[in-house]
């Protein structure tokens, strides 16, 4: 059994679409543990000892690779350790697997946290500043132009099958309206997000824990979730 600790987040999301991608039914292959990032159950000790960056998701397989358990954080990480325990989601040849792992990085390093920028600016902050809004909102922009333009080059991105690629820079595409995006301007990324979207695996996965998210209404969770930090810690 997987042990799943997440919350619905784009980065949730990921671990959630992969695990049933990769053919692993919630309820007998993997459960999975809601942590109330606005709550700050991050914080709590049982969850850092597991993800000590304090970050959804985080996993614990009870048959690790040596047969023994294994707790995972960084949604990346979980997504290689799946794909590669599963034999799922990975091209067939080492050179196509070092294609879509590049693609893997580049949401990792580039446009997930961009993007996490973009709607901060865009949506949350508490001060609407102008510079902070263009400058993420034009890199938002000019990510999903290198995106449109992989896609010349095959179905998927970095791969002409689906991959854990897909299934890392899927979910942050969802909120496109939040990043100031049109899609008119990229038709072939247009394409691939609705391919994906009507994937029978992914609307699966996006539904987990789904019906938890609440909008960010109240000045305390903001504060949980932008950077301050522990409610409970004693200055």
């Amino acid at each position: 059994m997987i042990d799943v600790y997440s919350w619905p987040t784009p980065n949730g999301h990921k671990v959630h679409i992969m695990l049933e991608a990769c053919g692993l039914e919630l309820g007998r292959d993997w459960q999975v543990h809601p942590i109330n990032i606005g709550a700050g159950d991050q914080f709590k000790p049982e969850f850092l000892a597991i993800s000590p960056n304090n970050k959804i998701p985080a996993i614990v397989d009870s048959d690790g690779p040596d047969g023994q358990p294994i707790s995972l954080f960084e949604s990346g990480a979980i997504l290689w350790y799946l794909a590669q325990k599963t034999g799922q989601c990975l091209p067939a040849t080492e050179r196509g697997r070092w294609q879509v792992m590049q693609w893997l990085m580049f949401q990792m390093g580039g446009l997930g946290p961009m993007l996490g920028q973009a709607h901060h600016f865009r949506i949350y902050a508490p001060e609407k500043i102008e510079y902070g809004i263009q400058r993420y909102t034009n890199e938002a922009k000019r990510l999903y132009r290198v995106m449109d333009t992989a896609l010349s080059d095959s179905a998927y991105i970095g791969s002409p099958e689906f991959s854990v690629a897909d299934i890392a820079i899927f979910p942050w595409l969802r909120s496109w309206q939040n990043q100031g995006i049109d899609w008119a301007d990229y038709p072939r990324l247009k394409d691939w997000f609705d391919r994906i979207s009507a994937r029978a695996d992914v609307q699966r996965g996006v539904q987990v824990l789904a019906d938890l998210r609440k909008p960010l209404t109240d000045d305390k969770t903001r504060a949980v979730l932008f950077g301050q930090g522990d409610p409970k810690a004693k200055a």
